[in-house]
């Protein structure tokens, strides 16, 4: 009977650094105590590291000082294991893509369903939800593309939804002077038919929030694309809802841009 540090060698043997509890308990055939007892062996041996229950993360010598492998190398039999779609997004999305000033510190992903943030070994994954409706629309494969690592291939966003993406949960991308950095450096990749076929699944606002800054990039041909969903806005909106002015009733001072029906209530910064 094959022991679980066989098992943990001949998963990696296959290019397979995870393990799941019940695959490792059909295949060795011990008790369920035995096992749990060897797995928590193996994880005071840094052998071994637990995302969620039931999923084991083998690590390489490499990996310990980290605590955890590069989150890409293991999301994608993560996501099956919990039985939830998704994509990378945002900050690291970007990165992909060649957005120059971004360094990611989080791994974000994009899903149907609400699921708890967490931190292991110095990498923190953020899961940020999007309604299962807007989700099936967008998380299509003519819309992704496909993160390569040593173990395999991990679902992105391509640029036109990664940009939709950013402007959405601005918050969540370094706020408005962050997803201007990522449109300066993204925005001439973006294909304007695709990107306002995308733009048709999303909040109008959001759509708007990218229109202005595509065109203060000087992406001209990728902002016009979205103009057509400004015309539709029967009101102005915040370039940042989330900033409030210091004294009640001083919003109105804030300069107006009536092309894309938004007020420009937040300053905009980017390196050239």
């Amino acid at each position: 009977m094959a022991s679980l540090e066989q098992y943990i060698d001949d998963r990696l043997a296959k290019g397979r650094a995870y393990l799941l509890r019940d695959e490792a308990l059909a295949a060795l055939g011990v008790l369920p105590k035995t096992l749990n007892m060897a797995l928590l062996r193996q994880a005071r041996k840094h052998r071994l590291a637990r995302p969620r229950h039931g999923f084991y993360l083998i690590l390489r010598p490499e990996d310990r000082t980290t605590g955890a492998p590069d989150p890409v190398r293991w999301i994608d039999p993560l996501m099956k294991y919990l039985q939830v779609d998704y994509r990378v997004a945002l900050l690291r999305a970007a990165a992909f893509h060649g957005a120059s000033h971004q360094a990611a510190m989080v791994f974000q992903v994009i899903v149907p369903k609400q699921l708890r943030s967490f931190e292991i070994g110095r990498h923190r994954l953020e899961f940020i939800y999007q309604s299962p409706a807007a989700f099936a629309k967008v998380n299509r494969g003519n819309w992704l593309d496909a993160l390569k690592s040593d173990a395999g291939f991990a679902k992105v966003s391509g640029v036109e939804l990664t940009l939709l993406d950013c402007a959405r949960y601005f918050h969540k991308a370094g706020g408005i002077s962050g997803v201007a950095q990522i449109v300066k450096d993204l925005g001439a990749r973006a294909r304007p038919g695709k990107l306002s076929k995308l733009a048709a699944y999303y909040e109008n606002s959001s759509v708007r929030r990218l229109g202005y800054l595509l065109e203060r990039m000087r992406h001209r041909r990728q902002a016009d694309a979205l103009q057509p969903f400004a015309k539709k806005a029967k009101t102005d909106v915040s370039l940042d809802p989330s900033v409030k002015p210091l004294i009640e009733g001083l919003s109105g001072l804030h300069e107006k841009e009536p092309r894309w029906r938004l007020i420009l209530n937040d300053p905009v910064e980017v390196d050239f």
